[in-house]
């Protein structure tokens, strides 16, 4: 198997280098793809959305370190392996 083909199915875990995914419905004013690496996995008390009764403020899993030296916040599919 290819060194890309194993990173694909490699899944994401505190350490992970990963790209922040911007999605639609993201204010942040950053444009270019932001690059960190994941410090929390918060899996075990992430609650669905449909469980909160609304669909606005998603419960965001993912907490990462940017090269930059910020901590953002990603939800479940906000990042992929950089």
């Amino acid at each position: 198997m290819a060194d890309s083909d194993a990173q694909r199915t490699k899944p994401i875990a505190v350490g992970s280098r990963v790209t922040v995914i911007r999605t639609s419905g993201s204010r942040a004013v950053d444009t270019e793809p932001q690059v960190g690496i994941v410090v929390e996995d918060y899996v075990d008390i992430v609650i669905d959305n449909s469980d909160l009764g609304r669909d606005w403020a998603p419960v965001l899993r993912w907490a990462i370190a940017l090269d930059d030296g910020r901590l953002v916040f990603a939800a479940e599919g906000g990042l992929k392996l950089a």
